[in-house]
């Protein structure tokens, strides 16, 4: 499993699928899932997730959300990585984490965010990222100001679905 990227405290690589036990465990948690929509609500579309981003993102496999170890531990605790949008007729990429409750309130989801973001624009050559974030969610908020970011605009749904989000953007 080769890392894509490395922290002080963190590992990210691809998932595989001895990763869906812990993906699962991380989605049935209503604290994790209230401010993703579109979680997996079923173990089998967690792993239908899981093999999607295996490789990367299908359509753009330099993307997709990586497994997140803890190199003390070497546990799963999260996914993150670079998602692919089109908001409003823009293609966006956005800098999406996700940690394990029992690791919130130490600096990870901001030391990965930071670490994704750097990844961006230095390996990736990305000009400019963005956060999806839940106005209710204020612990992602304070990540991505955390990473330089600015709150843009708020977007009505996306794809029909009403569920109001925050952009949150950075420029290279």
């Amino acid at each position: 499993m080769a890392t894509i990227l490395e922290t002080e405290r963190l590992l990210l690589r691809h998932q595989v699928i001895e990763d869906l036990d812990d993906l699962w465990a991380l989605y049935c948690d209503p604290e994790i899932t209230k401010y993703i929509p579109d979680a997996p609500r079923s173990r089998e579309e967690a792993q239908e997730e899981l093999e999607w981003h295996m490789h990367g993102h299908p359509k753009h496999p330099e993307l997709g959300l990586w497994a997140t170890i803890h190199k003390e531990t070497g546990k799963f605790i999260g996914r993150c990585g670079l998602l692919p949008w089109t908001i409003d007729d823009v293609n966006e990429v956005e800098v999406a984490y996700t940690i394990a409750r029992n690791y919130w309130g130490q600096g990870l989801g901001s030391e990965a965010a930071q670490a994704i973001l750097k990844y961006g624009f230095e390996k990736l050559h990305l000009s400019r990222m963005v956060c999806l974030i839940d106005p209710e969610n204020k612990a992602s908020q304070k990540v991505a100001e955390k990473m330089g970011m600015a709150w843009e605009k708020t977007v009505n749904g996306y794809e029909g679905d009403h569920i109001p989000f925050w952009i949150y953007s950075i420029n290279r």
